[in-house]
């Protein structure tokens, strides 16, 4: 392959890490867009710009036939989906492959794998890795689902087999919530899903949720990196995330990356990706991710590799040796986004009449915004990604604090004084990272 040029299919910082990546690889860019997204950063970066639609997604960046039509006729090579919008979605991967247009990203046959969490989880069993006890197949009624609860004991956790990022799931705590959960969840899951298939698994508490980082090259060559530790989350959204990971033993993580690094070998894994666990007594699979993702700054900051451009070389063909990449030093991710905290964390989109981003060594920050920039209110919230370095955790934890408290941002509320108070937490300087979920959890919508 020598992909020319490159159609950016999302918005965004992403949007524009992707243009960057292919800047200094020397390939032209194409980005779709919304009309509420006409005055974008990334609009203004690319090479061509083609609007598609109105500014709900599913006027524009979900409208999967608009985006390979631009491809067409603005001769694009390649498509590079970012993430979320049609990331994961297999029949746009399939229409990809189908009309020659060089997918940047796993191939169909693997993102509908692992668009299935059952499926996914027999696989990962098969090569090894422990899975969480729960039901083995969709629960077809509640009289299996009461059946498989008495196995496995309660707290138990219902769960949508297509589901993701937080959706689909219900914290189950004795026999009387399941009988009267179940249907109201199924239902749940199919207007949300399209498919109302559940299965079961036990509720383990406390856990922390680890997530290994990891390219290959679809022929068998592999790189597994550092993993990552994002347990800190609010509403089933990462918003603190760390690499490496402290107070796991080392030989633990060890062989969990080489049973990762044979599993993803054997399926010929392409492309950039997360194997995610949850960490409790040992690594318990959970799911994988079938793109880059948000918090991928995170290992590049530790490891000197840029995990966007490695994803377009591999598209075009290079090779990998397989092998298990060490960290150089500690980085601590934390996403600042358009929310109000004192009004429930309400989405805050308007004008940025102010905007001062510090130039702090050893931090960096992704972002699509700029002074006089209007926040549309049609997407996520995510503004800005900080990533700090540090030798230690301690030095890259008081660099992103300094480097959050300099930010001046007017105009818009923000939960810039929220991601400070999270890092200074007592339970984050002893690293117990799942009391500060379990209290953020606690906070009412």
């Amino acid at each position: 392959m020598n992909i020319k040029k490159v159609l950016i299919a999302n918005r965004g910082e992403i949007a524009v890490r992707i243009i960057r990546a292919c800047k200094e690889l020397g390939i032209k860019t194409v980005i779709v867009y919304s009309e509420a997204d006409r005055e974008s950063l990334g609009v203004k970066l690319a090479d061509e710009k083609v609007c598609i639609g109105k500014g709900p997604p599913q006027e524009s960046y979900l409208l999967a036939s608009r985006i390979l039509s631009t491809c067409e006729i603005t001769n694009s090579d390649a498509i590079h989906p970012g993430y979320g919008f049609l990331a994961e979605s297999t029949d746009f991967a399939d229409a990809c492959e189908e009309m020659k247009i060089v997918f940047i990203g796993p191939t169909s046959e693997t993102i509908r794998l692992f668009g299935d969490k059952l499926e996914a989880k027999k696989l990962a069993k098969k090569y090894g890795l422990k899975v969480i006890p729960g039901s083995e197949e969709p629960v077809k009624d509640e009289k299996e689902a009461k059946k498989i609860a008495k196995e496995i004991g309660y707290p138990i956790i219902l769960k949508a087999c297509a589901g993701g990022g937080g959706r689909g799931m219900k914290l189950i705590k004795d026999e009387e919530e399941l009988l009267s959960s179940f249907q109201a969840v199924r239902l749940e899951v199919k207007n949300a899903f399209f498919d109302d298939r559940l299965y079961i698994e036990k509720y383990l508490t406390p856990v922390r949720h680890i997530e290994f980082q990891i390219l290959g090259d679809g022929r068998g060559g592999v790189l597994v990196f550092p993993p990552r530790d994002c347990t800190i989350q609010f509403r089933h959204q990462k918003i603190i995330e760390k690499s490496p990971v402290l107070n796991i033993p080392y030989e633990a993580i060890k062989e969990v990356q080489e049973k990762i690094l044979h599993f993803c070998s054997e399926i010929k894994y392409r492309s950039a990706g997360t194997i995610e666990f949850l960490y409790y007594d040992d690594f318990y699979f959970m799911e994988a991710n079938t793109r880059i993702q948000v918090e991928h700054p995170v290992t590049e900051m530790i490891t000197g590799f840029d995990l966007v451009k490695e994803q377009i070389r591999i598209a075009n063909g290079r090779n990998l040796v397989s092998k298990i990449i060490e960290a150089n030093g500690f980085a601590i991710e934390a996403r600042l986004n358009a929310n109000d905290p004192e009004n429930n964390f309400a989405p805050s989109p308007g004008k940025i009449e102010k905007l001062y981003l510090p130039f702090y060594p050893f931090v960096r920050i992704d972002t699509h915004i700029y002074e006089n920039y209007v926040i549309p209110p049609y997407y996520d919230a995510l503004l800005a990604k900080y990533i700090a370095w540090g030798v230690d955790r301690e030095e890259a934890r008081i660099r992103l604090i300094n480097a959050l408290k300099e930010t001046e941002i007017g105009g818009v509320k923000t939960n810039k004084d929220f991601l400070i108070k999270l890092l200074e937490d007592e339970d984050f300087l002893r690293g117990e990272y799942y009391k500060i979920t379990e209290k953020l959890k606690a906070i009412k919508i």
